[in-house]
């Protein structure tokens, strides 16, 4: 671990680590911006700093090796606690015959297998399905910890991931902690949506703003994290991602080394033949038969990554019949195709596409039904594409 791991987030850094060094740490800070632009990963590196064994880790950061180092990055450290919206089935263990319960075994597993995928994808931000939020029994359990002093290291540090997802008797609770903070112990509040956080807690906060990291810097960190990804494909993740971490990496986990065709540019040919059977005049109806074979055999990520393939080479369109001669396309290895579609079809509803795409890939990401998701594109995407 070190100040290096952050990406794309140079300024938010340097003030932290300048606060580390001079000892002038806030007592809270709000960590928002989009999701996966690192905010977590950056709280855990502060952790890390303020737990780390190495001489110089206020400094120059925590060393990524040392017992402490280790322990936080399995979640294991007993100076730092990291919440997010669990469910109550958990809460409920709190003896021998509870824990026997099979409600309360389930959601352990559930549990702790989210803890894996945090571990394998430092930007995901986990979240149990049939949670309602983060819970006040959580915030109780904070509360008594911060009555103890750290066991070993300087600070505990509670990371409460997804902070405006707090019950409204959490919230209050929090609060209640954040008027009189124990000197001992460092709060990070992690959000994609401040404004739904109440505004007594956000004012007890030093707020730091995080933002997309720049294409440029995603793919220098993709290069470097994963070189045996090349253009085409790197190009596309990067293009794809639009500087979100969490889905960068996603997508790097899912490839197929073994597979001729990488798996993104396989499903950006997928999509540009289901779009070819959309605007063909009598090929529509094995448009909606491809986008119910899609529905069932794609997995929700994927289906995301093709909607966002036709979003990106409609996009590329766009540029070129407004600019014939754009050269900074999301697909530079397809330019033939998107010429083509610009000059056969000159005044799509771009801004109806988009809406729909984005409405689409919403409602697959919050579980919504892919074959009735798909069935509604399919449908509603040819009038947009053929408007007069």
């Amino acid at each position: 671990m070190s100040w290096n791991r952050v990406i794309g987030q140079k300024q938010q850094v340097r003030v932290l680590s300048n606060a580390l060094e001079k000892g002038r740490l806030a007592h809270a800070y709000l960590f928002s911006g989009p999701e996966g632009s690192g905010k977590e990963m950056t709280a855990l590196e502060l952790a890390a700093a303020l737990n780390c064994r190495s001489p110089d880790a206020m400094s120059n950061g925590a060393c990524g090796t040392c017992p402490d180092c280790l322990q936080i990055r399995e979640f294991m450290h007993p100076n730092v606690e990291y919440l997010f919206p669990v469910e109550a089935a958990l809460l409920e263990g709190g003896d021998s015959q509870k824990k026997d319960n099979k409600k309360f075994t389930e959601a352990r597993e559930r549990f702790l297998a989210l803890i894996e995928k945090k571990k394998e994808n430092p930007y995901f931000s986990p979240a149990m399905d049939r949670s309602m939020g983060i819970l006040t029994e959580q915030v109780v359990a904070l509360q008594q910890k911060a009555s103890f002093m750290p066991r070993e290291g300087t600070r505990k540090v509670f990371i409460i991931s997804q902070a405006e997802k707090l019950h409204p008797s959490a919230a209050n609770k929090l609060l209640k902690l954040l008027e009189e903070p124990p000197a001992h112990v460092l709060f990070v509040l992690v959000t994609a949506r401040p404004d739904s956080l109440l505004a007594t807690i956000r004012s007890r906060c030093q707020e730091i703003r995080f933002q997309r990291v720049p294409a440029a810097e995603l793919r220098t960190w993709l290069e470097e994290h994963s070189p045996e990804i090349v253009d085409p494909e790197l190009g596309f993740i990067v293009n794809f991602s639009r500087g979100n971490l969490k889905l960068a990496w996603e997508l790097i986990a899912g490839r197929d080394e073994a597979s001729s065709e990488p798996a993104t540019i396989a499903i950006r040919q997928m999509a540009l033949d289901y779009l070819r059977k959309v605007l063909a005049p009598k090929r529509f109806h094995e448009a909606l038969t491809a986008s119910e074979e899609h529905a069932k055999n794609l997995s929700r990520t994927e289906l995301v990554l093709f909607i966002g393939a036709i979003l990106l080479f409609l996009q590329d369109t766009c540029h070129r019949r407004i600019v014939p001669g754009f050269r900074n396309l999301n697909n530079p290895d397809i330019t033939d195709a998107v010429d083509r579609f610009a000059k056969n079809f000159p005044n799509p509803d771009y801004l109806g596409v988009s809406t729909l795409a984005e409405e689409s890939i919403r409602a697959i990401e919050r579980n919504a039904s892919p074959l009735l998701v798909m069935a509604a594109f399919t449908a509603a995407l040819r009038p947009l594409l053929w408007r007069a």
